[in-house]
Formats: C-alpha cells, sequence, structure tokens
C-alpha cells in the first residue's frame, strides 16, 4: 500500500491523543506520539506518508507483520458469526486456539488458560504456583521484565519495578548468567552457567526451599536485553527446581512463537517447565490474548478443587480465532523456519560486522529474529554508552542515535543501553538488509560518543 498524506486528519488525531490519552510508561507532558495513519507487512506509515520499517514488531509481537490478509479475514469471519461469547462455554475458536497452542508446547503442558494478555498471564502462573505447592514465595531474575501488573511488575528486574515495589510481594530477586556483564567474575559461558546455578541454589537454601513456589524466568529475557543463557543453565535450573519441589515458570511472552526461530525458545534447550506464559506471537498482536499452558501434575491440583481465577474476556473468540489463523499462516508460510534462516544467514553475519566497525558496539547477541546491539563509551572498559536507567541530558547519546535511525526511515527499539533488532519473523532477506544498513550509518553517531 501507498501512503497518502492527509496533514489535516493526522493533526487532528495527534490532537485528540494529547487531550484525551493517557500513555504508558510516560511523564505525560515530555512525549510526543507519532501519529500512525496505517500499517501493512513491515513498514507502517505517518499522516506526511512517510513510511517506516518497523524494527520493534509492535512491541516484540507482530511476528507476521501487520495486516495479514489471511488472520484479518479470519476476524471478520469470527465477528460475523460469533463476536464473543462468556469463557464458561466450549466454543468452536477457543478449543481450536487451545489445541493447536497445546500441539506445539513442550513436554506435557497441554492445559491452556487464556488470559487477555502476558502480563496476567504471569499473575495467574504465579498464583497456580503458589495453590499447588502451598508456599507464599516467588524467585526472579534482575534484568528481567513480566509486566505491568501488581505481581508481574514486582517479580521485573528494571527501574520499572521500583516505583510499586513496596517489597510486600513475596518476591525475591537474584542474578541470572549474563557474561558481557558477569556478576560472578566469569571469563567463560562454563563459569558462568555453573557459578549463576550456584549463586540461584544458595539463595534458596537461605531464604528457605520450602517457602518458595516458583522460579519465574524468561527464557530468553527480552527488553532486558536478549541475553541468550549458557548451555546448560536452563536444565540446571529444572533440575534445582525438581531438587526442592518448586515450580519452574518460563515468561514466553515475548520470545515465543517464531521469535527465536522455534515455536518456543524453551526449545533451543530441550528444557520443560511446569508452567509457560504466552501472549504477543500467539496472534501478531490483533486481538488482545495471552495465556499460560499447564503441565499435567499442575492441572491434576485442579482437577476437583476449582481454580480461584477468571477473566470475563478469556478466550475472547475474535483473539481466539486470530490465534487460529495466524498459527496456521505460520505453519503454511514456514514463518518460524524464516526466522531461524535469516537469523543465522543475515541478521546475525550483519550485527557481527558493525561489531567490528563500529567502537560503540560492545556486544551483538540473539538468534532467530531475536537480538540486541549492545552500546558502550569504551570497548575495552565496557562502559556503557550512557549511565543505567538514564534520562534527560544523560541519555543524549542514545536520543541522538535513535533520531539518527528515525531519520534513515527505520522505527527502533531502544531501551537504556541497547538497541533490539526484532523485526517480524516473516521479513524478508531485502528488508532486513535495508534496516541494517540504517543502523549502520546511525552506528556512526553512536560512535561520536565513545572514548
Amino acid at each position: 500500500m501507498t501512503p497518502q498524506p492527509n496533514p489535516e486528519v493526522g493533526a487532528a488525531v495527534k490532537a485528540a491523543d494529547r487531550a484525551h490519552v493517557f500513555h504508558s510508561w510516560s511523564a505525560q507532558e515530555l512525549i510526543d506520539p507519532l501519529a500512525v495513519a496505517g500499517a501493512e507487512g513491515s513498514y507502517f506509515w505517518d499522516y506526511d506518508g512517510t513510511r517506516y520499517l518497523d524494527f520493534t514488531s509492535g512491541l516484540v509481537y507482530t511476528n507476521i507483520g501487520y495486516q495479514h490478509p489471511k488472520v484479518v479475514a479470519a476476524i471478520q469471519e469470527q465477528a460475523a458469526s460469533m463476536t464473543t461469547f462468556a469463557p464458561a462455554f466450549a466454543i468452536e475458536a477457543r478449543s481450536e486456539a487451545a489445541r493447536l497452542i497445546a500441539e506445539r508446547t513442550p513436554g506435557d503442558l497441554d492445559k491452556i488458560f487464556f488470559t487477555n494478555g502476558g502480563a496476567d498471564a504471569v499473575e495467574h502462573a504465579v498464583r497456580m504456583a503458589r495453590l499447588h505447592t502451598g508456599r507464599p514465595k516467588v524467585l526472579s531474575a534482575y534484568r528481567s521484565y513480566h509486566g505491568g501488573t501488581q505481581q508481574a511488575i514486582n517479580l521485573t528486574g528494571d527501574p520499572r519495578r521500583w516505583a510499586s515495589d513496596g517489597a510486600a510481594a513475596g518476591v525475591v530477586h537474584f542474578w541470572a548468567p549474563f557474561l558481557y556483564r558477569s556478576r560472578f567474575y566469569a571469563e567463560t559461558e562454563e563459569q558462568e552457567c555453573a557459578r549463576a546455578l550456584e549463586h540461584l541454589e544458595t539463595t534458596i537454601a537461605f531464604e528457605g526451599p520450602g517457602t518458595i513456589a516458583a522460579i519465574v524466568l524468561e527464557t530468553i529475557p527480552g527488553t532486558a536485553g536478549i541475553m541468550v543463557p549458557p548451555p546448560g543453565y536452563l536444565a540446571g535450573v529444572r533440575e534445582i527446581c525438581d531438587t526442592y519441589g518448586i515450580v519452574f515458570v518460563l515468561d514466553e511472552v515475548m520470545a515465543g512463537f517464531g521469535r527465536t526461530g522455534e515455536w518456543f525458545a524453551a526449545d533451543l534447550f530441550d528444557v520443560v517447565p511446569d508452567l509457560m506464559t504466552f501472549a504477543k506471537g500467539v496472534n501478531s498482536g490483533y486481538v488482545p490474548l495471552g495465556g499460560v499452558a499447564i503441565s499435567g501434575a499442575i492441572a491434576e491440583t485442579f482437577a476437583k478443587r476449582p481454580y480461584p481465577g477468571g477473566l470475563t474476556y478469556s478466550g475472547h473468540p475474535l483473539a481466539c480465532a486470530a490465534a487460529v489463523a495466524t498459527i496456521n499462516v505460520m505453519a503454511e508460510e514456514g514463518v518460524v523456519e524464516n526466522a531461524a534462516r535469516l537469523g543465522a544467514d543475515v541478521v546475525g553475519p550483519a550485527l557481527r560486522e558493525l561489531a567490528e566497525r563500529h567502537p560503540s558496539v560492545g556486544e551483538v547477541r540473539g538468534v532467530g529474529m531475536f537480538w540486541a546491539i549492545e552500546l558502550v563509551k569504551n570497548q575495552e572498559t565496557r562502559e556503557p554508552l550512557v549511565p543505567y536507567n538514564a534520562a534527560g541530558e544523560a541519555n543524549a547519546p542514545m536520543a541522538a542515535f535513535g533520531a539518527a535511525v528515525k531519520a534513515g526511515g527505520v522505527w527502533p527499539f531502544i531501551n537504556m543501553n541497547r538497541t533490539h533488532v526484532v523485526p517480524p519473523c516473516n521479513a524478508g532477506e531485502a528488508e532486513l538488509k535495508e534496516g541494517l544498513a540504517v543502523l549502520d550509518a546511525a552506528l556512526s553517531v553512536a560512535d561520536e560518543f565513545t572514548a
């Protein structure tokens, strides 16, 4: 679709937004939202006709791009026959979505509890774990994000938690492995893995194993920096959980449904959790949907004991119809395989080349269509390009880099000292090379701030 400029409509949209919309994670008077007129495939455009290649996949959810015709048609067809229905009934779209998801989840995660998104999926996974074990505490990692609701934000291990953390949520944080900025003075992945597992088991010992209901981890942390865990780490966490009777929860809200070149990132590590949360890519974000995939043992806890939780829109027909269509499209069009191939053959090699040319690049890391570029002031010392949680003038280098990316026609996903490369999983090779060329040019701006 060719964008048609319509600045008068754009101005009206912007004025109404500024007058009435309260935006998340923002100081309301300090933001300037772009008025978006439309989107298709890997691109979106504003009312001035400027088109952007979306290297954010929305918020890492448009895994099949915008406006896929088969998913749009499925939503329209479902709306024509049944727009909504209460969750206590069996309906075709809900049943089929659950079946298709369960076919792809690892191990015996065969029961699906539907939510409206990722944060409430995490909330319910924690509730299930506490009820299943009868224990109060939950462990989660620093450098993590699990959602904006009360329990999920307390599980989160980044500054977004601070304003809501009253230290009463029963959450204990620990350090997960990240060799580039190791908290364990490790020099190899093997050391990082072994020391991170030892640290976790020590934390459990001092917190009291009999008090801990669950360990919640993003299989591959997303907004925290796409830190792929070293070989053996998740298997080691699985073993620790089995030893102490702790429920192992993997958060696949961002990493799931093809993002890593597998249906779920857990498949990369041959590990099966007790509970797994999902959202985002399950239907490419076309209609809000999330859920918890539940193991047989935990499902059995609620076989004759009512589960004390639910949502009015659990398994909403329109959302589930979109999920069915999305999963079928991904299977028919080889979207998961495309993400794996282009990650290995195009994105990964190109980012490593950028790292060799630009002094501002400290590390590139990722898999599939799930990559991050770590920006530094000094490659030798690994000093971040801007301070942790920087804002205002302190964040000027990252702001300048982001502005350069946008000026090149690519919309970036920037968080602290990182830019994430997370295009749609069905993006084409030409689109990726276009975006990577823009990143290459923009990194020259970041280079100006290096020591």
